[in-house]
């Protein structure tokens, strides 16, 4: 099975990493120790290499669950972590960008990673209060003492990752080399203006929710409640549950699977694999099971005429 998995670069520089990628966001929160130390080695074992946290996952429980799950195998994985998304107790005027913020937060991270080293170090939004100037120059200031390899940003508008990758590039001889975004056949915002301009950038796109909160497994039936347990089960997610028009999507997504042998898994995470731009596709997984299911899917990708008729179906205004 490894050997299906296949890997491509992070953008024009960056490191190659596997198709899929795990996210760890329920690290620390819904899963325990023993689970995500199991959801881990399963990945590892099927030649995932890229796992995804951040330091405000599960309390900060995630870096360390992560951590204590890569031991003796550290070699084997790209490690992506992130910094900066406001946390509980700071107030909106924090400067979550600052130099002196960004020097606390990485080594805090490879405290709780027990790592030497942050192979790809993300900011996990902007910070409208510090000069971007001072931001990438405290990251340039990291990768030139070893603490992290690549560099990278999440939940950035277009502008700002023009921005960003041009005061990196011509003040502090520092490439962005990734961009992580939200990106699902149910949610294609990104395709109007940050998805040509991370092309143009030689940026990769390492997408997240791409099974748009579960929807698109297919877990989810029109005038069902959810099942007990999922992301969407209670009373808050009860009008997302309602929406006719998007089970009108997905029903007709369904068809379009089952016309090519392949599930609605497979098809949120294939069609995103094929576009070019996508270097790796960050999805969360409860079980060993759910791991293997993310690597199957990657065995079918979208082609230029799959989009053509995935555009008919997904863009409600035609």
């Amino acid at each position: 099975m490894s050997e299906q998995l296949r890997r491509r670069r992070l953008g024009a520089n960056g490191p190659e990493v596997s198709e899929i990628g795990i996210g760890t966001n329920n690290f620390g929160s819904r899963l325990d120790q023993t689970g995500a130390s199991e959801v881990v080695a399963a990945a590892l074992d099927l030649g995932v290499n890229l796992f995804d946290t951040a330091d405000i996952y599960g309390g900060g429980d995630s870096e360390r669950f992560l951590g204590v799950a890569l031991k003796g195998r550290r070699e084997q994985a790209i490690v992506a972590t992130k910094f900066g998304m406001r946390k509980p107790g700071l107030e909106p005027s924090d400067r979550r960008g600052s130099a002196a913020y960004i020097r606390a937060a990485v080594d805090g991270s490879l405290s709780r990673l027990q790592v030497d080293v942050i192979d790809l170090y993300q900011m996990h939004e902007p910070d409208p209060n510090t000069p971007m100037e001072e931001t990438l120059g405290a990251l340039a200031e990291l990768v030139q003492a070893g603490k992290v390899r690549w560099i990278g940003i999440s939940n950035f508008g277009a502008w700002q990752a023009v921005d960003a990758h041009w005061i990196g590039r011509s003040q502090h001889q520092l490439e962005i080399v990734a961009a992580q975004d939200e990106y699902s056949l149910l949610n294609r915002r990104i395709e109007v203006e940050l998805l040509p301009a991370i092309e143009h950038l030689g940026m990769g796109l390492l997408p997240y929710y791409p099974l748009a909160s579960g929807l698109l497994t297919g877990k989810y039936r029109r005038g069902e409640a959810a099942p007990a347990g999922t992301r969407l089960a209670g009373a808050s997610h009860a009008d997302r549950l309602r929406d006719q028009a998007q089970f009108d999507i997905l029903e007709a997504l369904e068809k379009f699977a089952s016309a090519r042998g392949i599930s609605l898994l497979g098809l949120a995470i294939g069609s995103l694999l094929g576009r070019p731009v996508v270097s790796s596709v960050i999805a969360g997984a409860m079980t060993p099971d759910q791991v293997r299911a993310n690597v199957a899917a990657a065995s079918w990708q979208a082609t230029a005429a799959d989009w053509q008729e995935l555009d008919q179906i997904t863009t409600t205004d035609h």
